[in-house]
């Protein structure tokens, strides 16, 4: 369920299915009705479990640092439908979705593609309306069979693998790793992160057959720590870069930092720009992901830990940055979703839970949640805003966290009610 899409579906009836579909038939079937509009953007594509919109928003904001226009689209939504496809921070207007929406009725769209894959078209349609300098393309699920992997990039990045979607992706990390290497191809490089093992078989195997060349974190290039902010270091690139201080916080956002500057370091030299290591340090300043470890009230967070991997990580956060304070978690997650380690991993750091639910039809009940949890107070809560600005006024910190579909609800729901 995507906010706002189906008041353009029910406008101009073009019809998509909600349903999930891995393939790219449908899509490139759509794509050439519409003169396939893909074909002439420039493109980074970033494909993984976790970190691919931390590093998506470190490189738009070196690129913009650098002068060039950017798009990029990305999933899920942080409001509704229009944030999704950006150009320069600016999300799609609904005068520009409204006619893109009129050019798939004249062309008869209708019925041929799920949600994801409309919205993948109507992405492609806007960048290329607007002559955008680099697209940041942010795979939807998997990779090889993601309607995104129609275009072929300039570089791409994989920060993560690990156990997801394993329904549509399967249940090794063997073959998740083969759909995400799906989005490499011939003779373009590939940025990866710290994968495990049995996933960097599958990449460098990938890799080597599309003579792929591959940088991967803390071998081609790594982050060194200082006392005064981190420093990147890429030898083989003859690349140094110090005083990098991130907003975004976390030990890891400090790898997907490094992944975004080496990605970069691919883009300048298609567009034939010179780095300036004063520009990369205030965009690694500056970067800023709604949802990451994000402070929407005074003492309240946004952190979208919805597997086990980022729920490790939040733990990591919360420990090293909230030290000795009181920590209580507001928390909703998707019924397909590995809850139970999630919640054993958030456990450690907190026995305070509180479970909401939100408008999603894929969202597990709070109740059901609550049984799963064995948290020593927990608590199924029935109004999230309130309790949130009640929060906000009280020591210790709270961490609203699952979902990405509920953080959206809960800061809509804000949003409305700061405005009555």
């Amino acid at each position: 369920m995507i906010p706002k899409l189906d008041e353009y579906k029910k406008k101009w009836e073009v019809n998509s299915d909600a349903s999930i579909k891995p393939g790219l038939e449908a899509i490139k079937s759509a794509l050439h009705l519409l003169d396939n509009p893909h074909k002439s953007l420039q493109v980074v594509h970033l494909a993984g479990t976790n970190g691919k919109g931390s590093t998506l928003t470190f490189i738009e904001n070196i690129t913009l640092n650098h002068g060039l226009t950017v798009g990029k689209f990305m999933s899920p939504c942080i409001v509704d439908v229009h944030d999704q496809i950006q150009i320069n921070g600016n999300p799609i207007s609904p005068k520009e979705m409204d006619g893109i929406f009129a050019t798939f009725k004249k062309l008869n769209i209708s019925g041929l593609l799920t949600d994801f894959e409309l919205l993948t078209c109507v992405a492609f349609l806007h960048f290329k309306n607007h002559n955008v300098d680099l697209v940041l393309l942010e795979a939807g699920m998997g990779g090889r069979e993601d309607s995104t992997n129609v275009i072929t990039p300039i570089v791409s990045v994989i920060p993560s693998i690990s156990l997801e979607h394993t329904r549509f992706l399967g249940n090794s990390i063997e073959s998740i790793a083969s759909h995400k290497a799906g989005i490499i191809k011939e003779n373009r490089p590939v940025v990866i992160g710290n994968l495990p093992e049995e996933a960097i078989e599958v990449i460098e195997k990938e890799a080597k057959q599309n003579n792929a060349p591959l940088y991967r974190v803390g071998s081609d290039f790594q982050v060194e720590l200082s006392n005064d902010g981190d420093i990147y270091v890429n030898e083989n690139k003859n690349i140094r870069i110090d005083h990098l201080h991130r907003a975004l916080l976390g030990d890891h956002q400090g790898n997907n930092m490094a992944l975004a500057i080496t990605a970069f370091i691919e883009v300048a030299q298609h567009f034939q720009i010179n780095i300036l290591d004063s520009k990369v340090r205030e965009a690694i300043e500056n970067a800023k992901v709604p949802g990451r470890f994000e402070e929407v009230l005074k003492n309240v967070y946004f952190d979208g830990a919805h597997n086990p991997d980022s729920a490790e990580k939040l733990a990591q956060t919360i420990k090293q940055h909230f030290q000795n304070e009181e920590i209580t978690f507001v928390i909703g997650m998707l019924a397909d979703k590995d809850i139970k380690n999630v919640l054993s991993i958030l456990e450690n750091v907190s026995n305070q839970f509180y479970f909401v639910d939100f408008s999603n039809p894929r969202a597990m009940n709070a109740e059901e949640m609550l049984n799963l949890s064995n948290a020593n107070n927990k608590i199924v809560l029935k109004d999230p805003i309130a309790f949130l600005k009640t929060r906000s006024m009280a020591e210790g910190k709270t961490i609203v966290t699952g979902s990405l579909y509920l953080l959206a609800e809960i800061r809509q729901q804000l949003l409305d009610n700061n405005k009555m």
